[in-house]
Protein backbone atom coordinates (compact mmCIF):
# COMPACT_ATOMS: atom_id res chain seq x y z
CA UNK A 1 0.00 0.00 0.00
CA UNK A 2 1.45 3.28 -1.03
CA UNK A 3 2.24 5.95 2.23
CA UNK A 4 -0.42 8.70 2.83
CA UNK A 5 0.86 12.34 1.40
CA UNK A 6 3.34 14.25 3.37
CA UNK A 7 2.13 17.21 5.57
CA UNK A 8 3.78 19.80 3.33
CA UNK A 9 2.59 18.01 0.21
CA UNK A 10 -1.25 17.83 1.60
CA UNK A 11 -0.87 21.43 3.38
CA UNK A 12 0.20 22.93 -0.11
CA UNK A 13 -2.92 21.40 -2.44
CA UNK A 14 -5.48 22.36 0.44
CA UNK A 15 -3.48 25.99 0.63
CA UNK A 16 -4.15 26.59 -2.49
CA UNK A 17 -8.12 26.18 -2.09
CA UNK A 18 -7.90 28.42 1.13
CA UNK A 19 -5.86 31.27 -0.79
CA UNK A 20 -9.07 31.50 -2.91
CA UNK A 21 -10.98 31.54 0.24
CA UNK A 22 -8.77 34.43 1.48
CA UNK A 23 -9.45 36.62 -1.92
CA UNK A 24 -13.41 35.72 -0.87
CA UNK A 25 -13.18 36.78 2.68
CA UNK A 26 -11.17 39.86 1.73
CA UNK A 27 -13.67 40.52 -1.07
CA UNK A 28 -16.53 40.18 1.57
CA UNK A 29 -15.24 42.43 4.32
CA UNK A 30 -13.69 45.42 1.88
CA UNK A 31 -16.49 47.34 1.48
CA UNK A 32 -16.22 48.35 5.20
CA UNK A 33 -13.03 50.39 4.23
CA UNK A 34 -14.13 52.38 1.73
CA UNK A 35 -17.81 53.24 2.61
CA UNK A 36 -16.91 56.92 2.25
CA UNK A 37 -15.59 56.50 -1.05
CA UNK A 38 -18.33 54.27 -1.85
CA UNK A 39 -21.04 56.43 -0.78
CA UNK A 40 -19.78 59.93 -2.16
CA UNK A 41 -18.65 57.92 -5.83
CA UNK A 42 -22.31 56.35 -6.75
CA UNK A 43 -24.28 58.79 -4.66
CA UNK A 44 -26.06 56.41 -2.51
CA UNK A 45 -27.31 56.06 1.52
CA UNK A 46 -26.85 52.78 4.28
CA UNK A 47 -29.55 50.73 2.69
CA UNK A 48 -28.01 50.96 -0.73
CA UNK A 49 -24.94 50.49 0.39
CA UNK A 50 -25.75 47.69 2.18
CA UNK A 51 -27.40 46.12 -0.21
CA UNK A 52 -24.21 46.76 -2.52
CA UNK A 53 -22.36 44.46 -0.35
CA UNK A 54 -24.99 42.26 0.24
CA UNK A 55 -24.75 41.44 -3.35
CA UNK A 56 -21.49 39.30 -2.92
CA UNK A 57 -23.91 37.44 -0.27
CA UNK A 58 -26.70 36.76 -2.73
CA UNK A 59 -24.72 35.06 -4.92
CA UNK A 60 -22.66 33.28 -2.72
CA UNK A 61 -25.55 31.80 -0.61
CA UNK A 62 -27.09 30.62 -4.05
CA UNK A 63 -23.86 28.90 -5.18
CA UNK A 64 -23.46 26.39 -1.96
CA UNK A 65 -26.31 23.92 -2.64
CA UNK A 66 -24.93 23.08 -6.26
CA UNK A 67 -21.14 23.78 -5.34
CA UNK A 68 -21.75 21.29 -2.37
CA UNK A 69 -23.28 18.77 -5.19
CA UNK A 70 -21.18 19.26 -7.98
CA UNK A 71 -17.84 19.23 -5.90
CA UNK A 72 -19.27 15.70 -4.49
CA UNK A 73 -19.41 14.56 -8.62
CA UNK A 74 -16.79 16.38 -10.49
CA UNK A 75 -14.51 17.30 -7.86
CA UNK A 76 -12.92 20.48 -5.79
CA UNK A 77 -9.78 20.95 -8.78
CA UNK A 78 -12.20 21.94 -11.17
CA UNK A 79 -14.19 24.01 -9.31
CA UNK A 80 -11.17 26.05 -7.62
CA UNK A 81 -9.96 26.81 -10.96
CA UNK A 82 -13.13 28.31 -12.73
CA UNK A 83 -14.28 30.36 -9.37
CA UNK A 84 -10.91 31.76 -9.56
CA UNK A 85 -10.78 32.90 -13.14
CA UNK A 86 -14.70 34.53 -12.48
CA UNK A 87 -13.49 35.98 -8.98
CA UNK A 88 -10.88 37.41 -11.35
CA UNK A 89 -12.99 38.87 -14.05
CA UNK A 90 -15.80 39.98 -11.27
CA UNK A 91 -13.09 42.18 -9.15
CA UNK A 92 -12.30 43.88 -12.19
CA UNK A 93 -15.64 44.78 -13.34
CA UNK A 94 -16.00 46.02 -9.80
CA UNK A 95 -12.78 48.27 -10.14
CA UNK A 96 -13.77 49.88 -13.74
CA UNK A 97 -18.00 49.91 -12.65
CA UNK A 98 -19.11 53.28 -13.86
CA UNK A 99 -22.21 53.61 -12.01
CA UNK A 100 -24.14 51.26 -8.70
CA UNK A 101 -25.42 49.07 -11.26
CA UNK A 102 -21.96 47.37 -12.21
CA UNK A 103 -20.82 47.29 -9.29
CA UNK A 104 -23.15 45.67 -7.84
CA UNK A 105 -22.74 42.92 -10.86
CA UNK A 106 -19.23 43.11 -10.50
CA UNK A 107 -20.19 42.00 -6.67
CA UNK A 108 -22.52 39.51 -7.92
CA UNK A 109 -19.91 37.66 -9.81
CA UNK A 110 -17.01 37.94 -7.02
CA UNK A 111 -19.81 36.15 -4.62
CA UNK A 112 -20.86 33.08 -6.50
CA UNK A 113 -17.12 32.40 -8.11
CA UNK A 114 -15.60 32.32 -4.40
CA UNK A 115 -18.41 30.48 -3.06
CA UNK A 116 -16.59 27.42 -4.31
CA UNK A 117 -13.31 27.96 -2.30
CA UNK A 118 -14.62 26.96 1.35
CA UNK A 119 -16.76 23.78 0.41
CA UNK A 120 -13.46 22.38 -1.98
CA UNK A 121 -11.78 23.12 0.72
CA UNK A 122 -13.63 20.93 3.12
CA UNK A 123 -13.66 18.17 0.46
CA UNK A 124 -10.03 18.13 -0.11
CA UNK A 125 -9.73 18.10 3.74
CA UNK A 126 -11.59 15.00 3.78
CA UNK A 127 -9.07 13.19 1.00
CA UNK A 128 -5.93 14.45 2.21
CA UNK A 129 -6.19 14.82 5.76
CA UNK A 130 -6.57 12.31 8.91
CA UNK A 131 -10.27 12.42 9.61
CA UNK A 132 -9.24 13.13 13.29
CA UNK A 133 -7.69 16.71 11.49
CA UNK A 134 -10.86 17.31 9.93
CA UNK A 135 -11.82 20.14 12.43
CA UNK A 136 -8.37 21.65 12.50
CA UNK A 137 -8.32 22.22 8.66
CA UNK A 138 -12.16 23.77 9.14
CA UNK A 139 -10.66 26.09 11.62
CA UNK A 140 -7.99 26.70 9.41
CA UNK A 141 -9.97 27.62 6.61
CA UNK A 142 -11.25 30.30 8.78
CA UNK A 143 -8.23 31.51 10.15
CA UNK A 144 -7.21 32.12 6.51
CA UNK A 145 -10.79 34.39 5.64
CA UNK A 146 -9.98 36.12 8.53
CA UNK A 147 -6.26 37.04 7.09
CA UNK A 148 -7.84 38.17 4.23
CA UNK A 149 -10.48 40.17 6.32
CA UNK A 150 -7.59 41.98 8.27
CA UNK A 151 -5.81 42.78 4.72
CA UNK A 152 -9.25 44.20 4.03
CA UNK A 153 -8.53 46.40 7.03
CA UNK A 154 -5.45 48.60 7.83
CA UNK A 155 -3.59 47.50 4.69
CA UNK A 156 -6.51 48.40 2.24
CA UNK A 157 -7.15 51.33 4.14
CA UNK A 158 -3.63 52.50 3.31
CA UNK A 159 -3.11 51.60 -0.21
CA UNK A 160 -6.79 53.06 -1.10
CA UNK A 161 -5.58 56.36 0.65
CA UNK A 162 -2.19 56.13 -1.10
CA UNK A 163 -3.32 54.81 -4.98
CA UNK A 164 -7.34 55.02 -4.86
CA UNK A 165 -9.91 51.90 -4.77
CA UNK A 166 -10.19 51.16 -8.10
CA UNK A 167 -6.66 50.83 -9.01
CA UNK A 168 -6.11 48.72 -5.70
CA UNK A 169 -9.19 46.63 -7.44
CA UNK A 170 -7.53 46.56 -10.33
CA UNK A 171 -4.51 44.73 -8.63
CA UNK A 172 -6.19 42.07 -6.73
CA UNK A 173 -8.03 41.54 -9.97
CA UNK A 174 -4.79 40.59 -11.42
CA UNK A 175 -3.33 38.48 -8.30
CA UNK A 176 -6.43 36.41 -8.29
CA UNK A 177 -5.83 35.51 -12.01
CA UNK A 178 -2.13 34.31 -11.03
CA UNK A 179 -4.17 31.62 -8.48
CA UNK A 180 -6.63 30.51 -11.27
CA UNK A 181 -3.63 29.08 -13.10
CA UNK A 182 -1.53 27.86 -9.94
CA UNK A 183 -4.59 26.03 -8.77
CA UNK A 184 -5.41 24.49 -12.00
CA UNK A 185 -1.43 23.16 -12.37
CA UNK A 186 -0.94 21.90 -8.79
CA UNK A 187 -4.31 20.92 -6.86
CA UNK A 188 -5.67 17.46 -7.16
CA UNK A 189 -9.08 15.91 -5.86
CA UNK A 190 -7.40 12.96 -4.36
CA UNK A 191 -3.90 12.03 -3.34
CA UNK A 192 -4.47 8.68 -5.40
CA UNK A 193 -3.70 10.76 -8.19
CA UNK A 194 -0.20 11.87 -6.82
CA UNK A 195 0.52 8.33 -6.35
CA UNK A 196 -0.37 7.97 -2.20
CA UNK A 197 -3.30 6.70 -0.53
CA UNK A 198 -5.98 8.55 0.22
CA UNK A 199 -7.33 9.14 3.75
CA UNK A 200 -10.76 9.07 2.28
CA UNK A 201 -12.91 6.51 4.67
CA UNK A 202 -16.20 6.27 2.03
CA UNK A 203 -16.56 4.42 -0.98
CA UNK A 204 -14.64 6.36 -3.90
CA UNK A 205 -17.11 7.17 -6.30
CA UNK A 206 -19.78 6.53 -4.22
CA UNK A 207 -22.05 9.34 -5.25
CA UNK A 208 -21.57 8.75 -9.34
CA UNK A 209 -24.84 6.62 -9.89
CA UNK A 210 -26.99 9.20 -7.62
CA UNK A 211 -28.40 12.15 -9.22
CA UNK A 212 -27.99 15.75 -7.59
CA UNK A 213 -31.39 16.45 -6.84
CA UNK A 214 -31.59 12.53 -5.02
CA UNK A 215 -28.41 13.24 -2.77
CA UNK A 216 -29.73 17.14 -1.79
CA UNK A 217 -32.82 15.42 -0.40
CA UNK A 218 -31.57 13.11 1.81
CA UNK A 219 -29.27 15.36 3.14
CA UNK A 220 -32.27 17.62 3.86
CA UNK A 221 -33.61 14.53 5.64
CA UNK A 222 -31.35 14.97 8.21
CA UNK A 223 -32.02 17.51 11.35
CA UNK A 224 -29.03 18.59 12.38
CA UNK A 225 -28.06 19.94 9.18
CA UNK A 226 -31.35 22.45 9.11
CA UNK A 227 -30.01 23.36 12.84
CA UNK A 228 -26.34 23.66 12.11
CA UNK A 229 -27.13 25.86 8.88
CA UNK A 230 -29.80 28.15 10.28
CA UNK A 231 -27.51 28.81 14.05
CA UNK A 232 -24.93 30.15 12.04
CA UNK A 233 -27.01 33.24 11.00
CA UNK A 234 -26.97 34.80 13.70
CA UNK A 235 -23.11 34.59 15.14
CA UNK A 236 -21.26 34.94 12.01
CA UNK A 237 -23.92 37.13 10.65
CA UNK A 238 -23.46 39.59 13.85
CA UNK A 239 -19.53 39.69 12.49
CA UNK A 240 -19.90 39.51 9.43
CA UNK A 241 -22.41 42.66 9.98
CA UNK A 242 -19.63 44.56 12.12
CA UNK A 243 -16.69 44.33 10.95
CA UNK A 244 -17.57 43.48 7.12
CA UNK A 245 -19.78 46.68 6.52
CA UNK A 246 -20.63 48.38 9.67
CA UNK A 247 -18.20 48.41 12.41
CA UNK A 248 -15.87 51.16 10.81
CA UNK A 249 -18.46 53.84 10.20
CA UNK A 250 -20.01 53.43 13.76
CA UNK A 251 -16.35 53.72 15.15
CA UNK A 252 -15.46 56.37 13.28
CA UNK A 253 -19.16 58.55 13.62
CA UNK A 254 -19.64 57.52 17.44
CA UNK A 255 -16.23 57.32 19.02
CA UNK A 256 -14.53 59.63 16.68
CA UNK A 257 -11.56 57.45 14.98
CA UNK A 258 -9.68 57.92 12.09
CA UNK A 259 -10.24 54.77 9.25
CA UNK A 260 -6.97 53.17 9.77
CA UNK A 261 -7.54 53.00 14.07
CA UNK A 262 -11.28 52.12 13.13
CA UNK A 263 -10.01 49.06 10.54
CA UNK A 264 -7.91 48.30 13.04
CA UNK A 265 -10.10 47.57 15.37
CA UNK A 266 -12.91 45.62 13.38
CA UNK A 267 -9.34 43.24 12.29
CA UNK A 268 -9.16 42.84 16.12
CA UNK A 269 -12.79 41.28 15.99
CA UNK A 270 -11.86 39.00 12.92
CA UNK A 271 -8.63 38.03 14.51
CA UNK A 272 -10.34 36.51 17.67
CA UNK A 273 -12.84 34.49 15.18
CA UNK A 274 -9.93 33.02 13.41
CA UNK A 275 -8.72 31.77 16.85
CA UNK A 276 -11.67 30.56 18.24
CA UNK A 277 -12.43 28.59 15.02
CA UNK A 278 -9.92 26.15 15.04
CA UNK A 279 -8.95 26.15 18.94
CA UNK A 280 -12.86 24.82 20.04
CA UNK A 281 -12.81 22.98 16.87
CA UNK A 282 -9.93 21.20 18.19
CA UNK A 283 -11.37 21.34 22.06
CA UNK A 284 -14.73 19.89 21.05
CA UNK A 285 -12.73 16.61 19.61
CA UNK A 286 -10.75 16.45 22.81
CA UNK A 287 -14.34 16.32 24.46
CA UNK A 288 -15.90 13.95 22.06
CA UNK A 289 -18.70 16.20 21.99
CA UNK A 290 -19.77 18.74 20.23
CA UNK A 291 -23.07 20.50 21.88
CA UNK A 292 -21.77 21.45 25.03
CA UNK A 293 -18.81 23.60 23.86
CA UNK A 294 -20.97 25.08 21.03
CA UNK A 295 -24.00 26.06 23.32
CA UNK A 296 -21.13 27.62 26.04
CA UNK A 297 -19.91 29.38 23.10
CA UNK A 298 -22.82 30.94 21.95
CA UNK A 299 -23.79 32.12 25.43
CA UNK A 300 -20.33 33.89 25.70
CA UNK A 301 -20.70 35.58 22.62
CA UNK A 302 -24.41 36.69 23.66
CA UNK A 303 -23.42 38.68 26.99
CA UNK A 304 -20.19 40.15 24.77
CA UNK A 305 -22.21 41.36 22.06
CA UNK A 306 -25.18 42.61 24.65
CA UNK A 307 -22.80 44.96 26.06
CA UNK A 308 -21.42 46.33 23.01
CA UNK A 309 -24.67 47.05 21.87
CA UNK A 310 -26.62 48.51 24.61
CA UNK A 311 -24.12 49.73 27.37
CA UNK A 312 -22.33 52.76 26.49
CA UNK A 313 -18.81 51.29 27.10
CA UNK A 314 -15.67 53.52 26.94
CA UNK A 315 -13.58 52.78 23.38
CA UNK A 316 -10.98 50.83 25.11
CA UNK A 317 -13.58 48.61 27.06
CA UNK A 318 -15.32 47.78 23.91
CA UNK A 319 -12.15 46.71 22.06
CA UNK A 320 -11.26 44.61 25.02
CA UNK A 321 -15.10 42.52 24.83
CA UNK A 322 -14.34 42.20 20.74
CA UNK A 323 -11.50 39.98 21.50
CA UNK A 324 -13.76 37.36 23.52
CA UNK A 325 -17.07 38.09 21.78
CA UNK A 326 -14.57 37.45 18.38
CA UNK A 327 -13.16 34.02 20.03
CA UNK A 328 -16.78 32.61 20.70
CA UNK A 329 -18.12 33.37 17.36
CA UNK A 330 -15.64 31.30 15.92
CA UNK A 331 -17.92 27.97 17.40
CA UNK A 332 -19.30 27.69 13.82
CA UNK A 333 -16.46 25.87 13.13
CA UNK A 334 -17.84 22.98 15.40
CA UNK A 335 -20.94 23.34 13.48
CA UNK A 336 -18.77 22.63 10.34
CA UNK A 337 -17.53 19.21 11.84
CA UNK A 338 -20.62 18.23 13.44
CA UNK A 339 -22.69 18.65 10.17
CA UNK A 340 -19.79 16.26 8.11
CA UNK A 341 -20.69 13.26 10.97
CA UNK A 342 -24.50 14.26 10.36
CA UNK A 343 -24.71 12.81 7.04
CA UNK A 344 -22.83 9.99 5.20
CA UNK A 345 -19.62 10.56 4.14
CA UNK A 346 -20.65 10.33 0.76
CA UNK A 347 -22.82 13.40 1.09
CA UNK A 348 -20.16 15.76 2.51
CA UNK A 349 -19.93 18.07 0.21
CA UNK A 350 -23.52 18.77 -0.30
CA UNK A 351 -24.28 19.18 3.69
CA UNK A 352 -20.96 21.26 3.83
CA UNK A 353 -22.65 23.56 1.14
CA UNK A 354 -25.58 23.44 2.20
CA UNK A 355 -24.22 24.29 5.92
CA UNK A 356 -22.37 27.25 4.73
CA UNK A 357 -25.01 28.81 3.51
CA UNK A 358 -25.83 29.91 7.11
CA UNK A 359 -22.61 32.31 7.92
CA UNK A 360 -23.23 34.16 4.41
CA UNK A 361 -27.13 34.21 5.12
CA UNK A 362 -26.34 35.84 7.80
CA UNK A 363 -24.54 38.97 6.14
CA UNK A 364 -26.78 38.79 3.29
CA UNK A 365 -29.83 39.50 5.50
CA UNK A 366 -28.67 41.56 8.37
CA UNK A 367 -26.03 44.26 6.18
CA UNK A 368 -28.81 45.50 4.62
CA UNK A 369 -31.19 45.42 7.28
CA UNK A 370 -28.73 47.55 9.25
CA UNK A 371 -28.62 49.96 6.52
CA UNK A 372 -31.64 50.12 6.18
CA UNK A 373 -32.77 51.29 9.49
CA UNK A 374 -29.69 53.33 9.79
CA UNK A 375 -31.62 55.26 7.01
CA UNK A 376 -34.71 55.41 9.29
CA UNK A 377 -32.92 57.06 11.98
CA UNK A 378 -31.03 59.41 9.85
CA UNK A 379 -31.27 63.10 11.21
CA UNK A 380 -29.57 64.19 7.93
CA UNK A 381 -26.06 65.40 8.29
CA UNK A 382 -23.40 64.31 5.67
CA UNK A 383 -20.12 64.86 5.21
CA UNK A 384 -18.40 65.18 1.83
CA UNK A 385 -21.37 63.34 0.45
CA UNK A 386 -21.61 60.32 2.85
CA UNK A 387 -24.15 59.90 5.57
CA UNK A 388 -23.63 60.50 9.24
CA UNK A 389 -25.45 58.43 12.03
CA UNK A 390 -25.69 58.85 15.60
CA UNK A 391 -25.11 56.40 18.17
CA UNK A 392 -29.03 55.52 18.71
CA UNK A 393 -29.27 54.84 15.06
CA UNK A 394 -26.43 52.40 15.64
CA UNK A 395 -27.99 50.43 18.46
CA UNK A 396 -31.31 50.15 16.92
CA UNK A 397 -29.47 48.79 13.93
CA UNK A 398 -27.19 46.34 15.66
CA UNK A 399 -30.28 45.17 17.72
CA UNK A 400 -31.28 43.03 15.01
CA UNK A 401 -28.26 41.51 14.86
CA UNK A 402 -28.32 40.54 18.58
CA UNK A 403 -31.79 39.29 18.27
CA UNK A 404 -30.82 36.76 15.31
CA UNK A 405 -28.27 35.82 17.91
CA UNK A 406 -30.63 34.50 20.80
CA UNK A 407 -33.39 32.65 18.20
CA UNK A 408 -29.98 30.62 16.96
CA UNK A 409 -29.14 29.67 20.23
CA UNK A 410 -32.53 28.33 21.25
CA UNK A 411 -32.63 26.29 17.63
CA UNK A 412 -28.85 25.04 18.86
CA UNK A 413 -30.70 23.16 22.09
CA UNK A 414 -33.06 21.13 19.60
CA UNK A 415 -29.44 19.77 17.55
CA UNK A 416 -28.65 16.08 18.20
CA UNK A 417 -24.49 15.40 19.39
CA UNK A 418 -22.68 13.22 17.16
CA UNK A 419 -19.84 12.95 19.94
CA UNK A 420 -17.31 13.33 17.39
CA UNK A 421 -18.29 9.59 15.51
CA UNK A 422 -19.55 9.55 12.25
CA UNK A 423 -23.86 8.71 12.49
CA UNK A 424 -24.85 7.44 9.69
CA UNK A 425 -21.92 5.47 8.13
Amino acid sequence: MPPFPTAALAWSVWGLGALLYLIGFYQRVAPAVITDQLMTEFMIGGAALGNMSAFYFYSYVAMQIPTGMIADRWGPRRLLTVGAGVAALGTALFAIAPNIFWANMGRLLIGASVAVAFVSMLKLASHWFAPKQYALASGMALLMGVVGGVVAGVPLRFLVESFGWRPVMGVSAALTAVLCVATWLRVRDDPVERGYASHFQGVHGGHAGTSLWRGLMEVLSYRNIWILTAVPIGFSGAVLTFAGLWGVPFLRQVHGLDPKAAAAITSTLLVSWALGGPLLGSWSERMHMRKPLYLIAAGVALLGWSAIIFLPLPLWLLVVLLVPTGFASGNIIIGFAWAKESVPLRLVGTASGFCNMGPLLGGMLLQPAVGWILDQRWNGALVAGARIYDAGAYRAGFTLMFGAMVLAAFILILAKDSHCKQMHD
